[in-house]
């Protein structure tokens, strides 16, 4: 194709988001994905047995999740969200397929890392099968995972504590750069001093247990977003009309 200034287009559009939500268990997360408009769900984990969602067979191998992504992708439904619960747990999947393939007894067994570096190129193909399906369904995606504390060892302060996603370091960056929202699930915190006598004071972290999707950049844990969003309830409803609001989707 000749390129000519004929040939220019604008790059804005609006699509469906793809979103990275991270957190404690039991605080929502699930809840939040099916929560978002006609999702079905591709489980690597049991707990999403109280909620009244559609979802594929527990994925026991990674070729499922590609077959169930491809069922998407070439069936007639009408089905407008993927969400995969969790990532945590298709990482053990992701390691399976490597070491079968190199016949590996182990992740660590080529050592040096190799072993790693392998698997992140399946985590590639998997995160690109899933744009794939957006791109051709127009479908919105949320990926689920547990978080960890890690220690950031960063040069230009002190060393801190951060939640991160419970993956793999080379994983976790991946994911981070393909999310266009990375929201920590949490919940609304303060602190409550309490004098002891003697010039002595107790200070804890209490809890009014309202729950917060933090999608604004924070040294204690991941987050972030393209569009411009602050922190919000942990709500599907709320985060769709933030969403909305900060895209200008729907006018």
């Amino acid at each position: 194709m000749a390129i000519t200034l004929s040939s220019i287009s604008s790059t804005r559009r609006v699509r469906p988001p793809r979103v990275v939500i991270v957190g404690e268990g039991k605080i929502g997360k699930t809840t939040f994905a099916t929560m978002a408009p006609n999702p079905i769900g591709i489980l690597t984990e049991e707990g999403a047995d109280n909620l009244d969602a559609k979802a594929f067979p527990m994925a026991q191998s990674l070729a499922e999740v590609y077959e169930a992504i491809g069922v998407l992708m070439e069936e007639d439904h009408e089905f407008q969200t993927l969400f995969i619960d969790s990532l945590d747990w298709m990482e053990p999947l992701i390691y399976k397929e490597v070491c079968a393939r190199n016949n590996w007894a182990s992740i660590e067994t080529p050592g040096y890392g190799k072993g790693y570096t392998e698997a992140a190129t399946e985590w590639r193909q998997l995160l690109h099968w899933l744009d794939e399906l957006r791109a051709k369904r127009n479908m919105g995606i949320i990926l689920i995972a547990h978080d960890k504390v890690k220690t950031i060892n960063d040069p230009m302060i002190e060393s801190y504590d951060s939640h991160v996603m419970k993956l793999n370091d080379r994983a976790g960056a991946l994911v981070t750069e393909w999310a266009d929202v990375i929201g920590f699930a949490g919940y609304r915190l303060f602190m409550q001093e309490k004098k002891l006598g003697f010039g002595q004071k107790e200070t804890k972290a209490k809890t009014t247990g309202e729950r917060l999707l933090h999608v604004e950049p924070h040294p204690a844990h991941c987050g972030g977003n393209r569009f411009g969003m602050r922190d919000m309830a942990l709500d599907w409803n709320v985060f769709a009309a933030n969403f909305a609001a900060a895209t200008g989707a729907g006018q």
